[in-house]
């Protein structure tokens, strides 16, 4: 009987360990996504990176899954909260995009992290959640550090940092929609929807904002925008299918580091000393509320 157990504890072990090594995996290619984005900026418009971006990821969708799903990727309990969902990533993809074109990757991925804070606060009006003292002060610790990050009235705050405040808010908003989908709709059709909608919207308008990348490397950055977002998102499914959120969930965190060499390394870009006091509360206090949400969930 021990020993049956015995094995069961290593199986569970070894099984959080796949979920973990995915979802780290998920996060560097995301970093990856995001340095093309700014690297491409740079000669090509916002909008066709968007376009790669999503038009991948519905590549992506149909040659790994539509095969074995078929009409079921679209078949949603809650259509329009889907739709909602999926115009809120595609506000937040355009809007990320274009401020890092105007700011280092580590100080944009720091105020991001703003998010799960917003996440907190917004759900108790939008899902009737409780919010206890301790987790309302983790979310006033947090936008102490938000501040001190793009520092307002400093006379070094830059007009992108409003834009990722207002991506952190909408980011916080699509998380919310996908705990109201939770449960209702299989992740993979949520994931669908999102390739579906970005890639046909941005399809539309892609033709005024198109411009005929000059140079080799910008086509293949184009083409592998999309594959590595996708196969990005593909991970993160999948670790969840082997590690619980609480284990996973901080693991978004090592994107920090990440934004941090791949910025040094591409455009020579280093976080300042109040980006990372400033970074550092932020992510200490979004562990925080993970724990005192683990914490409630097991009462």
């Amino acid at each position: 009987m021990s020993e049956d157990i015995d094995r069961k504890a290593v199986s569970h072990g070894k099984n959080q360990l796949a979920g973990i090594l995915l979802a780290l995996g998920a996060m560097v290619l995301f970093c990856l996504m995001d340095l093309q984005a700014k690297y491409l900026g740079q000669t090509i418009s916002v909008t066709q990176i968007v376009w790669a971006r999503y038009f991948g990821l519905f590549v992506i969708m149909m040659v790994i899954f539509w095969p074995k799903r078929g009409m079921a990727l679209v078949r949603s309990q809650r259509p329009w909260l889907q739709w909602i969902r999926s115009l809120l990533l595609l506000f937040c993809t355009f809007a990320f995009f274009m401020a890092i074109q105007y700011m280092p990757l580590a100080d944009a991925v720091s105020i991001s992290f703003l998010s799960p804070l917003l996440v907190a606060a917004l759900s108790v009006p939008l899902l009737g959640e409780v919010v206890g003292r301790h987790r309302w002060a983790a979310v006033g610790i947090g936008f102490l550090g938000a501040m001190i990050i793009i520092r307002p009235g400093l006379g070094v705050m830059h007009w992108a940092a409003w834009l990722l405040l207002g991506v952190a808010f909408g980011y916080a908003l699509y998380q919310i929609t996908t705990r109201m989908i939770a449960g209702k709709d299989n992740a993979v059709t949520s994931l669908f929807f999102t390739a579906a909608v970005g890639a046909g919207l941005v399809t539309l308008i892609i033709p005024f904002f198109w411009s005929m990348p000059v140079e080799p490397v910008h086509w293949l950055m184009l083409g592998s925008l999309g594959i590595i977002g996708g196969l990005g998102h593909y991970a993160l499914i999948k670790s969840f299918e082997f590690a619980p959120v609480a284990v996973l969930a901080p693991l978004s965190y090592t994107a920090l580091p990440w934004n941090t060499l791949f910025g040094y390394w591409v455009f020579g870009d280093l976080p300042d000393r109040w980006t990372v006091i400033g970074a550092s509360i932020l992510i200490a206090t979004g562990i925080y509320i993970l724990y005192r949400e683990g914490i409630r969930g097991k009462a």
